[in-house]
């Protein structure tokens, strides 16, 4: 039900990593998608290692039927080019085409258990009921423990439900369609599972009961059962049944892996490679050769069908866990009464079971701990900056993104100048996060050493910028909220202010650094910042809306991509802009540097334009000259600036040079110091850099 729940709120493809990443966050979201990703391909190796047990069984008792020899046909050498064949065959088959294993394969298969179990009720009608119920004496031959053990073993032949929707994208009505498909896989798998067990460990089993039997022919159990009650022809049945069922089930974890994989590199937490599609069918033909090669690999490496099953159960015992947390959240912060009794119920039983499972088969818990190492490392050090851009920019572009993650960042506005209040009013409604995000006016009062703390009164001056303030607020729709302090000293004020209201973004007009101590005290304020700094110079009364052609220098480094992409995204949400990305290089710059440079160029450019873009490389000695002449044709100029040591200029010379020579509106923009290892590891994507353009 929880998993319904989350496919009819948001029906697109990716399935529990889309969940994950709308509800919770991008970081969270990776080690989601990544896990079960991996469950698909594990998944998948089991479906192929069965399809290889199902088709060298039949092979081999087809040999001795024949009279021929079936040593060969026994040994682990045939399992395994099965199960490889298998393996490319559905990989190269739906590199090429859109969807899985066909409507008369799958109905061929409902039909031959219908009639396996037909058979069954039959053979039981003509067995005295005692002696039918007395093999399945000892009914719990391994105790409560054993029972519970089996069930992380057997989920994974429920979990079929679970891949529908990682194609809801590719769905019509996704909305009803896809919780439809859960339901009716459920039912379905349930309606012929369980009388089918029944019968196999009742008429099927032979007088030592169903566990010896189970024992000494685990993986030919069900043919051989289907075969006391129905003869050769019942074996035969299985047989068949096991090779179309293992098959489709091969095709649809291929597809639900493929679909994830693609799914996370549209956002940037995988390789930008598996998001690419074949033009004439539309299929993910990276990430299905992905997901298939590695299939291939890790069946060559486990090659036994127990194994794979306890791993690929684990994991999605996992997954379904967090489909439940992360159902129960979305109820929660889309206002939904009452508690989520059975998103807590379900995650409880989930998270427990796979818990023991955990502790059952420790191979398994191994493998997805290393499993999880390996992608936290490749997180940290090669998709973390390109998954924080595009995540920024989905931020900025989906008004419920940020109430879904229960987020609701607030941007900083200290206004002293009634003349700039009106564009930094504009600027922080664009910067706002939409939905949930908060704007704060800020106005510092200096105390007057002729009134006492109890007598200060705001000043004229305040007033001017509060009723201008507000009334460029309620022309950009916006309900900021505002505050008065008294304080001697306005920057570190706003500074304390920033950090007593946790602030994400503080917004400043760019100030007279002509001013004795300005400077300075702009570079204290920068320095001390715990948050995204953005200033902005501008006309007076000047709009946001009248900025269609925006220039972005950038320079050597990714270190603002995601506040640039973010302020970019959100300038695109009435309406497109014509963005044009810049970057200069030094004329010693080599042939093969330049293309390089260009083309990382053109992945920022792919990471952070919300629109059309174009992307500039100008090969000059003078960064300044070449900016500013691209400036006169831009409506807005949006670059960035350096968090400098104190000692050194705040906004750094190009930034410095660019203000002071030209008048276009200009937004500098500098995001906060990252201390993870996320932000250490945001590697320079330029080999060539010009001066500090950023």
């Amino acid at each position: 039900m929880s998993f319904a729940d989350l496919a009819r709120r948001f029906p697109e493809s990716g399935g529990v990593y889309t969940y994950a990443k709308k509800v919770l966050n991008i970081e969270v979201a990776f080690l989601v998608g990544w896990v079960v990703w991996f469950a698909s391909i594990v998944a998948g190796v089991l479906y192929a290692l069965g399809f290889a047990a199902f088709a060298a069984e039949g092979l081999a008792r087809g040999l001795a039927v024949a009279g021929v020899s079936a040593v060969w046909a026994q040994g682990p050498a045939l399992r395994v080019g099965l199960t490889v064949a298998s393996i490319a065959v559905y990989t190269m088959v739906l590199a090429r085409r859109v969807g899985g294993a066909g409507d008369a394969a799958n109905v061929g298969k409902v039909i031959v258990f219908a009639v396996l179990i037909g058979a069954g009720i039959l053979a039981w009608a003509g067995e005295s009921t005692t002696e039918m119920l007395g093999r399945l004496d000892p009914f719990m031959p391994g105790g409560s423990l054993g029972v519970v053990a089996a069930m992380g073993y057997t989920f994974i032949a429920l979990q079929g439900f679970g891949l529908i929707p990682t194609v809801g994208g590719e769905v019509k009505d996704p909305a009803r369609n896809v919780p439809l498909g859960m339901y009716l896989s459920l039912g379905i798998a349930l309606a012929i599972y369980l009388p089918l067990l029944f019968l196999m460990a009742t008429v099927g089993a032979p007088p030592g009961g169903i566990r010896t039997a189970a024992i000494a022919s685990p993986e030919s159990l069900v043919a051989i059962s289907a075969e006391r009650f129905m003869g050769p022809s019942g074996y035969w049945l299985v047989i068949g049944a096991g090779v179309l069922s293992m098959l489709s089930a091969l095709s649809a974890n291929v597809v639900a892996a493929s679909r994830v994989a693609f799914t996370m590199a549209r956002d940037r937490t995988l390789p930008r490679r598996f998001g690419r599609v074949l033009g004439s069918t539309g299929t993910p033909a990276v990430a299905v050769a992905v997901s298939g090669i590695m299939m291939a690999v890790i069946a060559l490496v486990v090659g036994e069908v127990a194994a794979a099953g306890a791993a690929s159960s684990l994991i999605f015992l996992v997954s379904f866990a967090m489909v439940h947390w992360t159902a129960a959240l979305a109820a929660r912060r889309s206002g939904k009464a009452g508690p989520a009794v059975i998103p807590i119920v379900g995650g409880v039983l989930c998270l427990g079971l796979s818990t023991f499972q955990a502790f059952v088969v420790p191979e398994a818990g191994s493998v997805i701990a290393l499993w999880l190492a390996i992608g936290a490392v490749l997180y940290l050090t090669v998709f973390a900056s390109g998954a924080s851009t595009a995540d920024a920019s989905a931020e900025a572009r989906d008004p419920d993104l940020a109430r879904l993650r229960g987020r609701s960042p607030l941007v900083l506005v200290p206004i002293a100048n009634p003349a700039r209040a009106a564009s930094l009013v504009d600027v922080a409604a664009t910067l706002r996060t939409p939905g949930t995000g908060r704007v704060l006016l800020l106005s510092v009062v200096r105390p007057r050493p002729d009134k006492s703390e109890t007598e200060h009164t705001i000043s004229e001056d305040a007033e001017a910028v509060l009723r201008e303030a507000l009334q460029q607020s309620f022309e950009s729709s916006l309900a900021p909220e505002t505050l008065f302090t008294i304080a001697s000293d306005v920057w570190r004020e706003i500074a304390r202010v920033a950090r007593v209201q946790s602030c994400e973004t503080v917004l400043l007009g760019l100030p007279d650094l002509g001013q004795p101590g300005m400077e300075a005290s702009l570079e204290g304020l920068l320095a001390g910042l715990d948050a995204d700094a953005v200033i902005v110079r501008a006309p007076r009364r000047w709009r946001m809306d009248s900025a269609s052609r925006v220039l972005v220098p950038v320079g050597g480094r990714r270190e603002h991509s995601h506040l640039r992409a973010r302020l970019l995204s959100s300038l695109s949400r009435s309406e497109e802009r014509s963005l044009t990305f810049l970057h200069a290089v030094p004329p010693t710059t080599s042939t093969e540097e330049r293309r390089h440079a260009e083309r990382e160029m053109k992945s920022l450019a792919r990471d952070e334009a919300a629109g059309p873009y174009e992307v500039a490389l100008e090969v000059t000695g003078h960064a300044v000259e070449a900016i500013i002449a691209k400036a006169a044709d831009a409506d807005l100029v949006v670059m960035g600036m350096e968090r400098r040591s104190r000692g050194q200029r705040p906004l750094g010379d190009l930034a410095l040079a660019i203000a002071q020579q030209t008048d276009v509106p200009l937004v500098l923009i500098s995001r906060r110091p990252q201390r993870s290892i996320v932000g250490l590891s945001t590697a320079s994507f330029l080999t060539t850099r010009t001066d500090d353009v950023r």
